[in-house]
């Protein structure tokens, strides 16, 4: 895996994570002997979060308002210092 992912480990590192990858693979070898046939499939656990609510504008664009404190402006658009040259 090492080699996968490009990264250069030292033996001891290796040896570090052969074991941990050894414990993560027996554990889901003792959760594969559970019997979950009764269980419905699930696609998340607890509340569902935040209700959808439906997509509806509110604040309709109002180009003269925007520009009405804009220390400059030209043809309906903010106008700034030209920074390239």
């Amino acid at each position: 895996m090492a080699l996968l992912a490009r990264l250069s480990l030292a033996p001891d590192e290796e040896e570090r994570i052969r074991a941990n990858m050894d414990e993560i693979l027996a554990y889901i070898d003792k959760l594969n002997e559970l019997d979950t046939r009764e269980v419905e499939p699930t696609a998340q656990v607890g509340d569902p979060g935040m209700p959808m609510r439906d997509d509806v504008v509110t604040n309709r664009p109002d180009p003269e308002g925007m520009l009405a404190n804009a220390p400059a402006s030209e043809r309906g658009y903010f106008k700034v210092p030209k920074i390239i040259e």
